[in-house]
């Protein structure tokens, strides 16, 4: 009896956890794809809208900045430092870099000693043996996530904004706006009056995948610039209105950028909205897309679901090799076209990294000190929250992976190394990926 009660749990398990899975994941994926109107939400709060109906509590905002501040200085020296410019030179040093009034006004050699430590009102900060470099710009990042919130709360944001600057990152995009974009807003009006601990933030409303009509999307995009939105995130929606939506932004002076989701890349691929005036492209949806030779959808197997995103991200690792080869006519057709238009990659290898080596991430040395215990139960395979869907992950789902990295790498080296705009976007918050490392992580892959 105790035998077959075994049997039948596993078989029962075996059987109805595929359609556990198929229930919609992510709180904002949701929120993307409702109508404007949905839950009454004003332009830019559709997600967060719909997440703090289900009960959770609101998010808080970061505290007045501490006794982790020093300063304003008269002069503020950064003494017997290696430097790296950023120019493209090689390091050099030592030096004395001399700060008045916010500015750089003076990189002197140091010959060992800070020759400003004298004057009145001087900070000086001795950097021997130490390298000083311009702040990191962090070109694909969220002050938090509502995915968070089934494991137990919405994300901290003094605890992603004080990661990121101890990372060295001093500028972040913000991409979606996610936890709300007037509470998104505030963030980076009191980061800009030194209010707050925080890197200064450019901030991209999230565009709802449906739309009813062209007109609304132009409304909609009016109305984000009207709270002070720098530029809007696409997913993916009806072409005409994906393209009003764009076309409108550039025209009020806006950022763009798009994640070319997998339910609308048929209509838009990244050639498509690079044409209609995109700035950048995300991660790398709808770039292989645009060098299919032989077919118009990627090769789904029979089953698949987009809404279990075991599924959606299994078959994503075998997207790649199923574009033209490299150094072919459709590959660099492909390329030069980008180049021309002076189009932006911003891949965010570092956020698909657990695809092709699972343990590895789970078990990050900073993951014990550093990840909050929220995010580490959000991480864990969960149907209903977005990027946890390590159920069954399998040596052929990682194998899979590794090639798809390897093709996708050759891509963005090349357009690098002929003159296109690569940035450094580390996605964290997802996947196993936590602030500020994952910049960095973004930083050793894109060396690799």
């Amino acid at each position: 009896m105790t035998l077959i009660t075994i049997t039948i749990s596993a078989v029962a398990k075996f059987l109805f956890r595929p359609m556990a899975m198929r229930r919609l994941s992510a709180l904002f994926a949701v929120g993307c794809m409702l109508t404007p109107g949905a839950f009454s939400a004003e332009p830019g709060e559709e997600i967060i809208t719909r997440v703090l109906a289900s009960g959770i509590a609101p998010a808080k905002s970061s505290p007045p900045i501490g006794d982790e501040a020093e300063g304003p200085f008269d002069h503020l020296v950064v003494a017997n430092a290696m430097m790296i410019d950023g120019t493209g030179a090689p390091a050099l040093g030592p030096v004395d870099i001399v700060i008045e009034g916010n500015r750089i006004v003076a990189i002197e050699d140091a010959h060992g000693r800070a020759s400003h430590s004298s004057e009145k009102n001087t900070r000086v900060i001795d950097a021997s043996g130490q390298y000083v470099l311009p702040g990191f710009v962090d070109s694909h990042t969220h002050l938090g996530t509502p995915s968070h919130a089934p494991a137990g709360s919405l994300t901290d944001a003094e605890y992603v904004n004080k990661l990121w600057l101890a990372h060295g990152v001093t500028t972040v995009r913000e991409v979606g706006a996610v936890m709300g974009l007037d509470w998104t807003l505030e963030h980076k009006r009191r980061s800009e009056a030194g209010e707050i601990a925080a890197p200064r933030m450019r901030v991209l409303a999230m565009f709802p995948q449906r739309m009813p009509s062209v007109e609304a999307a132009i409304q909609w995009v009016r109305a984000v610039k009207k709270k002070g939105a720098d530029g809007v995130k696409f997913l993916g929606a009806a072409k005409e209105i994906n393209a009003a939506a764009i076309q409108e932004a550039e025209r009020l002076g806006m950022l763009t950028a798009q994640h070319h989701s997998q339910v609308s890349v048929t209509e838009l691929n990244v050639l498509d909205t690079a044409r209609l005036g995109l700035d950048s492209m995300e991660h790398w949806y709808g770039l292989p897309e645009a060098m299919f030779e032989h077919q118009t959808v990627q090769n789904y197997p029979y089953g698949y679901n987009y809404n279990n995103e075991q599924d959606r991200f299994g078959e994503a690792g075998r997207l790649w090799l199923q574009a033209a080869a490299p150094g072919s006519d459709k590959w660099n057709q492909t390329m030069d076209e980008l180049l021309e238009l002076d189009f932006t990659l911003s891949p965010t290898f570092t956020i698909y990294e657990a695809n092709r080596d699972l343990m590895r991430e789970e078990r990050a040395v900073w993951h014990d000190e550093y990840t909050m215990p929220y995010m580490l139960r959000a991480f864990r395979a969960d149907p209903d929250i977005h990027g946890s869907y390590f159920f069954d992950w399998t040596t052929g789902h990682e194998i899979a992976w590794k090639k798809n990295f390897a093709r996708w790498m050759t891509f963005v080296n090349e357009y690098k190394n002929r003159g296109g705009r690569v940035t450094t976007g580390s996605d964290s918050g997802f996947i196993w990926k936590t602030y500020g490392f994952g910049y960095i992580r973004e930083l050793e892959l894109l060396q690799e």
